[in-house]
């Protein structure tokens, strides 16, 4: 059994969120709630809980400043948010679970079951150390969580030059790193990272565009070749809008 807090601002919400983990997470037993960052930090203080269902934005402060200023902590988090803003791009990009109000039951009880498979402290602290940085620093500077069959890494997304996909697996070749391999589509990591200058030039290729170095026209096929000197196939549908990208440049 999972003793778990819920810390929101909004008294009606958490009652709901509350009726709705008893009803569809009987392994959960809620202890205790709270309003605010200062009171949600004395509560997780004084019973010490196994899991805590956060707020993002609250009168006196974020659920990320309640999380800095118990950190380091032992406790799982499940973030709730009513918000589609910046914080869900770190949330995806740090590779940690949110939750958007109003709850859905589906999605509680996957987080919920996450929450109790997720043994590994220190990968939370990665996971979280990132999250953090993501929201502080620029978005030259972001950085993403990458997990492999056997660990699980934070990476800058400026030093990925290509991902490439392998049905459901995508693989990061990286500018002065050795490559990784993930168990996710590459489809996610499109959605991800296309505002930063990332190109699907291929059914199985994504690019950084800040690593392209020049394009071979041939009867063969058209081919880029990025500053690692891969070679980097162009799918003739995306021909157009690749040119009309590099013309820009």
């Amino acid at each position: 059994m999972l003793r778990a807090v819920i810390i929101d601002d909004i008294e009606t919400i958490r009652t709901k969120n509350i009726e709705l983990i008893k009803a569809h997470c009987p392994n959960v037993a809620i202890i205790g709630q709270a309003c605010d960052v200062k009171s949600g930090i004395q509560l997780i203080e004084e019973i010490l809980p196994d899991l805590v269902f956060l707020d993002v934005e609250m009168p006196d402060g974020t659920g990320f400043d309640l999380l800095q200023k118990l950190h380091p902590f032992a406790f799982k988090v499940i973030f709730i948010t009513g918000y589609e803003d910046f914080a869900i791009r770190a949330f995806r990009f740090s590779a940690i679970d949110y939750l958007l109000k109003p709850l859905d039951a589906h999605d509680l009880v996957d987080a919920v079951k996450k929450a109790e498979a997720s043994i590994h402290k220190e990968y939370l602290e990665l996971k979280l150390n990132t999250l953090f940085s993501n929201l502080a620093e620029p978005k030259e500077q972001q950085k993403l969580v990458l997990k492999t069959a056997d660990k699980i890494y934070s990476v800058n997304v400026q030093d990925i030059v290509n991902c490439e996909s392998d049905k459901n697996y995508t693989t990061f070749n990286f500018i002065n790193a050795p490559k990784l391999v993930v168990s996710t589509t590459l489809k996610e990591y499109e959605t991800l990272l296309k505002p930063f200058n990332f190109f699907r030039a291929h059914q199985s290729h994504l690019i950084n565009m800040r690593y392209f170095d020049h394009f071979i026209k041939s009867d063969g096929g058209n081919t880029i070749v990025m500053k690692n000197q891969q070679h980097i196939p162009l799918a003739t549908r995306k021909k157009e809008e690749f040119l009309t990208l590099i013309s820009k440049f």
